[in-house]
């Protein structure tokens, strides 16, 4: 499918969301991207992404307030508020901020909402190339249970695929590259939105313009998988994570079961991560203003789950107050190349708390990694024979985190690992698996 071309390699980049809710600005958008642009874009990391709210000019944090007005233009289509995008003045949108972030050689999302703004079908404002109005393709019965900016569509009515090409016309215009959908892929509530997930592909399409298209929240549906294969490049297998243990843990799982819906152009998302400075106007979490309550195993580990499986990786801090762990993090080479070089990444085992995920890249190296997910101190170990190697063709295993060459026994790897820890070793063999 041509749209999988649009993100080979599992998506990395920045969001908005964790460290500043609903509420962030053009100047705070920038900063990041410099920042990016100086300290990452070199390891693979490309996407600045803006996340809900963008149209709301008096948004506070990550608490949306219910049924305020939202910039909008005549078309029914939401615009940035100029107050907190001052270069958007004068009809220009985002296409002054997404030049600045292409500018520095990275890449431009948004968030949207699915559907049509309220306000657009209690005004009944008009749809773009059509003589048609907003009133007549929503679907006011189609609600989203946590925001109350937009209807569904009626997707029934022609009207509705014109109105998502506008909205795409108008993105591509703005020099978009990235869209994150939100209200889309719950099957806990209504399940996932099919049709519209359907006409926003074929939007995007119709638009000209390259978009990596991401579904949220999740979960996201295992039965839906080919429907969100055919359509999206990455969609959520779960609600919005937070720097708690409890999720990570069961992250585990999810992974497990989407292990065999990876591939090229499409990537099941374990979500941001909750890195760094979070929680700076952000009030989701349980948490304020803070560093992410992750120990640093903790860290670690997320990082390992993430690249093995190969999510997309999105982070969520305020980049500008990262301190050099958390840098170390996002520079791995190692890791990052398994994320973006990864095949068969599976879950070898589990036994209890002991996990084992391995996967191997096209020059030689199979990568494994062992968790200890458990709550107290643990050996998490592997045969030789599990890898489908013998110790013969080793030509040197490494400690990916520890950067130092680690010693091999006649037939396992093994490991101590302290509670919520893990290993990444990477393993050279001398032919090809």
């Amino acid at each position: 499918m041509y749209h999988h071309q649009f993100a080979l390699t599992p998506p990395m980049g920045w969001n908005s969301w964790d460290c500043y809710g609903a509420t962030v600005t053009e100047e705070e958008v920038k900063g990041n991207a410099e920042y990016m642009a100086q300290h990452l874009k070199e390891y693979g990391w490309e996407y600045v992404v803006v996340d809900i709210q963008w149209a709301e000019p008096g948004a506070v944090s990550s608490a949306y307030r219910p049924f305020v007005p939202l910039e909008m233009d005549e078309y029914s289509r939401l615009i940035p508020a100029e107050n907190r995008f001052p270069s958007a003045k004068g009809g220009k949108g985002f296409k002054p901020l997404a030049d600045y972030v292409h500018g520095l050689g990275l890449k431009f999302g948004i968030h949207i909402m699915r559907g049509i703004p309220r306000q657009a079908v209690h005004r009944n404002t008009r749809i773009k190339g059509t003589n048609m109005t907003a009133r007549q393709i929503a679907a006011t019965n189609s609600i989203c249970p946590w925001n109350t900016d937009m209807y569904g569509l009626d997707t029934s009515h022609e009207a509705a695929q014109n109105y998502y090409h506008s909205l795409f016309e108008l993105y591509a215009e703005w020099g978009v590259d990235f869209v994150k959908v939100d209200d889309i892929a719950d099957s806990k509530l209504y399940g996932s939105h099919v049709e519209e997930i359907k006409m926003i592909r074929k939007a995007i399409d119709h638009c000209g313009r390259p978009m990596v298209l991401s579904l949220s929240p999740g979960p996201a549906a295992l039965h839906d998988a080919a429907i969100l294969e055919e359509n999206a490049n990455m969609w959520r297998m779960t609600d919005d994570f937070w720097d708690l243990w409890p999720p990570l843990y069961d992250m585990f799982e999810r992974c497990y079961r989407w292990s065999k819906n990876v591939g090229p152009g499409y990537w099941p998302d374990a979500d941001m991560l909750p890195l760094g400075h979070i929680g700076i106007r952000s009030v989701d979490g349980g948490a304020s203003d803070r560093y992410t309550r992750f120990t640093k195993d903790e860290q670690i580990t997320m990082m390992t789950l993430w690249a093995i499986f190969r999510s997309p990786l999105m982070f969520g801090g305020e980049l500008r107050d990262n301190d050099e762990f958390t840098l170390s993090l996002l520079t791995n080479e190692d890791l990052l190349k398994v994320h973006r070089e990864g095949l068969g990444g599976r879950q070898l085992y589990r036994y209890q708390d002991r996990v084992v995920w391995c996967s191997q890249t096209p020059d030689h190296e199979i990568y494994l990694a062992l968790f200890n997910i458990g709550d107290h101190e643990q050996q998490v170990s592997v045969k030789l024979e599990q890898l489908g190697i013998g110790l013969e063709q080793i030509d040197f295993a490494k400690d990916v985190w520890q950067d130092q060459e680690v010693q091999v026994n006649q037939d396992q790897l093994s490991s101590n690992l302290r509670p919520h820890a893990c290993q990444l070793l990477k393993i050279h063999v001398k032919e090809v698996l």
